[in-house]
């Protein structure tokens, strides 16, 4: 499929033309465009590697999922002039997906969320003690660098043991953010797919979000699949994007 460069060579997708709908598709956290092909291969499509993923480069700061979907809005407004598309997110790529939603209606015309940490979980836990103490003595200066980031890998999840730089301050960032405002403003067409396996993000967080939502929320919850939903029951994902489509093509008449 073509693969084509937006801002100036900073963000690349894969296009896919034809009739229909545009479906764009945003990856989870680590992955790049390729994630969502295999769910989302019979559509009209534009699938992104957001900005620090695949091929794109890394935004030139700690961007949250505000400044990701401002950065997918102009990739949207660059290759199909604004069309509104049905935006399919998995995991940190839904983070994105609400807020565009949410700041730019115009440019989506529904949403299929995978997975997705859209809330704050009520019961996070205070880091322990003995972290809290390294962490203020390396504020101030009592702690070497390099001695408390053995510390804090000891303590991080994988994916932010992986990351470095800008893109683990982003992860830092989105992490500690959640999507209440976004939700209740988003009027869209607007579909949750979750595996009932999800150690990740709990299926509890499709009911906590949909019930934020305007309007009701078409939910799927997949027995036997886990937080890659989108990859163990791919034709559950592609039936919904088309379900989204159609209710949306309803809704704008």
């Amino acid at each position: 499929m073509p693969l084509r460069s937006y801002l100036d060579g900073r963000v690349f997708a894969e296009v896919s033309d034809g009739p229909g709908p545009l479906i764009a598709g945003l990856h989870g956290w680590g992955r790049d465009r390729n994630d969502l092909r295999t769910a989302l291969a019979k559509y009209r499509r534009i699938l992104i590697d957001l900005p620090g993923f695949g091929l794109s480069a890394p935004p030139p700061a700690a961007w949250g999922a505000a400044e990701y979907a401002a950065c997918v809005a102009a990739v949207l407004a660059d290759q199909h002039r604004g069309e509104p598309a049905v935006v399919v997110g998995h995991s940190f790529g839904g983070r994105v997906a609400v807020c565009l939603a949410a700041a730019r209606p115009d440019l989506v015309r529904g949403l299929v969320l995978c997975g997705v940490p859209l809330l704050r979980d009520s019961g996070a836990a205070v880091p322990p003690l003995g972290y809290r103490v390294a962490r203020r003595a390396h504020r101030l200066g009592l702690l070497s660098g390099q001695r408390f980031e053995i510390i804090r890998r000891s303590r991080g999840s994988d994916d932010y043991n992986a990351a470095s730089g800008v893109m683990r301050e982003v992860l830092v960032r989105v992490a500690n953010e959640a999507y209440d405002a976004q939700l209740g403003v988003i009027s869209c067409p607007v579909a949750l797919l979750w595996g009932r396996a999800d150690r990740a993000v709990p299926p509890s967080m499709a009911s906590r979000a949909s019930a934020l939502l305007p309007a009701p929320a078409v939910t799927e919850i997949v027995d036997g699949a886990g937080h890659d939903v989108h990859l163990q029951a791919p034709a559950r994902l592609t039936a919904l994007a088309g379900q989204i489509a159609a209710a949306s093509r309803v809704a704008s008449c």
